[in-house]
C-alpha cells in the first residue's frame, strides 16, 4: 500500500481536519492529509465551491502543496443525524447520495494520483445493529437507483459493493477502506463476520478508528458537551500491565487484520491529547496518551498489521497541533529521524 501511495516503506503518519496554515507554520512532514466530505442535498460538500465538486481539487492542491497524499472521509450517511438510518429507504435521499458518490470518484479520477477514501465512519456499526441477525443483506437500502449499480441488490451489502464498483471504474488509483465500528457487534468476531459479509475484505485497507475524543474529555466532571459517554478506561496503561492497555488493544486489531485477508490497517482519528497523571483537562488540552504511544512504539503497530496513523480531533474543543504544546511536532520528527520499516 505504501508503494501504491508513492510513500516510503515505513509506518506512515498523517493529520486530519487541520488548517493547512498550521501545518506549514510548524514545518511538519506528513504522508497523509485527511478531510471530511459531509452532507446530502444543497448544503453538501459538492456545493461548497463552484463549479460543483470543485472542493476536491482545492483540497488535493493543499495536500500536494505539502507533499502529502490526500485522504477523504466520506460522511454522508449521517446527514439525517448520527445513527439515523431513515435515508436508506428514502429514494430522494439515496439518489442525491449516489450522485455525490459518483461525482467524488469522477473528480478523483481527474486528479489521477494516489488518494485514500475512508467510506462512511460509524454507518456500518449502526447498520450492523439494525440488520436482522447481523446480516447486511437483510437491511434494505436503495442501491439500484444508481445507474452504475442497477444490477446490485437493494441492501446495505449492495451499498458497499456499489462504492467499490464506482471507485474502480472512475478512480482506479484510489485506495478504499471501510472503517471498523468495534461497538457494532457483541464481540470482535461478530464485527468481523459482518464486515466480511459486507464485502469490506475486498477493499484496499482497513480503517481502524482510534477514539473520537481525547480520553480526558470523557473523564472531565461534568462531561463537556459532545463528550457525554458512559463508562471508564479511556486512558490506557502504557506499561501494558493493567487493563485496558495498548498491547491488548493491538492484539484485537491484529486478529481483525488477519481475519480480513491481511489488509493493511490505517489508524484514523487518533487523538492528539497530551499524557497527564491528572484525569480530565480543559478545552483544547484534554489528556490522552495515544499519540505518544503510537509515535514511540511504531514497531508494535506494524506487527499488528499497521501501515499508518492519521491523527485528528473528532470534535471541536479537543487537543490539536496548536494546543498540544508541540507534542506532535516533536514526536513526529523524532519518529521520522528513526522510522519503522513496514513488513
Amino acid at each position: 500500500m505504501a508503494k501504491n501511495l508513492g510513500r516510503p516503506e515505513r509506518l506512515l503518519i498523517g493529520l486530519g481536519t487541520t488548517d493547512i496554515r498550521d501545518i506549514k507554520a510548524q514545518k511538519l512532514s506528513l504522508d497523509i492529509l485527511d478531510q471530511y466530505l459531509v452532507g446530502v442535498g444543497k448544503s453538501s460538500w459538492p456545493y461548497w465551491n463552484s463549479p460543483r465538486g470543485d472542493y476536491i481539487r482545492i483540497f488535493t492542491d493543499q495536500a500536494d502543496s505539502i507533499g502529502a497524499v490526500p485522504m477523504f472521509t466520506l460522511y454522508q450517511m449521517a446527514s439525517n443525524g448520527d445513527g439515523n438510518l431513515s435515508g436508506l429507504s428514502d429514494r430522494t435521499f439515496m439518489k442525491e447520495y449516489w450522485d455525490n458518490v459518483t461525482l467524488l470518484f469522477i473528480k478523483l479520477g481527474q486528479y489521477d494520483k494516489p488518494v485514500i477514501v475512508n467510506l462512511e465512519p460509524d454507518f456500518w456499526g449502526y447498520a450492523q445493529k439494525e440488520s436482522p441477525n447481523g446480516d447486511p443483506t437483510a437491511l434494505a437500502a436503495w442501491v439500484s437507483i444508481n445507474p452504475e449499480c442497477a444490477d446490485l441488490p437493494d441492501n446495505v451489502a449492495g451499498i458497499a459493493a456499489c462504492h467499490l464498483r464506482s471507485a474502480r471504474k472512475y478512480a482506479p488509483r484510489a485506495l478504499l477502506g471501510f472503517p471498523v465500528s468495534d461497538w457494532g457487534g457483541r464481540t470482535p468476531e461478530d464485527v468481523t463476520q459482518f464486515m466480511k459479509r459486507l464485502g469490506a475484505d475486498q477493499a484496499d485497507l482497513i480503517v481502524f478508528p482510534s477514539l473520537d475524543r481525547d480520553a480526558g474529555c470523557f473523564e472531565q466532571v461534568p462531561q463537556p458537551e459532545g463528550c457525554e459517554r458512559a463508562g471508564s478506561g479511556w486512558y490506557w496503561d502504557e506499561s501494558n500491565i493493567t487493563s485496558p492497555n495498548f498491547r491488548d488493544y493491538l492484539g484485537v486489531v491484529q486478529s481483525y487484520h488477519e481475519a480480513m485477508n491481511g489488509l493493511p490497517v490505517l489508524w484514523w482519528q487518533t487523538p492528539l491529547g497530551v499524557p497527564s497523571d491528572i484525569p480530565g483537562g480543559q478545552p483544547g488540552q484534554y489528556r490522552d496518551n495515544r499519540a505518544r504511544y503510537f509515535l514511540t512504539h511504531p514497531e508494535e503497530l506494524i506487527a499488528a498489521g499497521g501501515v499508518g496513523v492519521v491523527f485528528s480531533a473528532g470534535k471541536t474543543g479537543q487537543t490539536d497541533i496548536t494546543t498540544d504544546g508541540g507534542q506532535f511536532r516533536i514526536l513526529s520528527r523524532q519518529y521520522l529521524d528513526s522510522p519503522a520499516t513496514l513488513r
